[in-house]
C-alpha cells in the first residue's frame, strides 16, 4: 500500500506540472497570434518551445505513473473501475492536444500561423474542462 502512496503522489505532482505548462502555452500563443511586432514574435517562438520541451517529460511521467499504479492495483480492479476507463479515454485526448501544441510551435516558428487569438483562447479552454472531469472522475468515482 506505502508503494501505491508513493506512486500516486509523483504520479499527482508530475500532473499539475504537466497542467502549468499546458494551461500557460496557449496564453503565449494568443500573445503570438495578437501581435504583429517581429521581435515580441522571436521572443515568443522561443518560449513556445522551451516550454512544450519542459513539460513533455512531466507528461511522461504522468502516464508512466499512472501505468505503475493500475499496474500494482492489478488487473481484477482494472478492469472493474469503469470510471477509469474514462479517464484514460480523457488522457489520451490530452495527450493529442499536447501533440497538437507541438504542431502549433512548428507552424509559429515557420511564422505561418493563420488562426486569431480568439481561436487560441477557446483552444486553451480544453485542458481546463478535461482537468475538471478528470478530478470529478478520481473522486466521485461515478460508475
Amino acid at each position: 500500500m506505502v508503494t501505491i502512496l508513493w506512486l500516486k503522489a509523483f504520479h499527482v505532482f508530475f500532473m499539475v506540472a504537466w497542467f502549468a505548462g499546458i494551461f500557460y502555452l496557449p496564453r503565449i500563443f494568443v500573445n503570438h497570434a495578437e501581435s504583429a511586432e517581429p521581435l515580441v514574435h522571436q521572443h515568443l517562438k522561443g518560449m513556445e518551445r522551451r516550454l512544450l520541451y519542459f513539460v513533455t517529460p512531466f507528461a511522461l511521467l504522468t502516464v508512466l505513473l499512472g501505468i505503475a499504479i493500475i499496474y500494482q492495483y492489478g488487473y481484477p480492479w482494472f478492469v472493474a473501475e469503469k470510471w477509469l476507463h474514462v479517464k484514460i479515454s480523457l488522457v489520451l485526448l490530452l495527450l493529442i492536444y499536447h501533440g497538437y501544441c507541438f504542431k502549433l510551435v512548428k507552424i509559429f516558428a515557420a511564422d505561418k500561423n493563420t488562426r486569431s487569438g480568439k481561436f487560441y483562447r477557446f483552444f486553451n479552454e480544453v485542458p481546463v474542462i478535461i482537468l475538471l472531469i478528470v478530478i470529478l472522475l478520481v473522486y466521485l468515482k461515478p460508475f
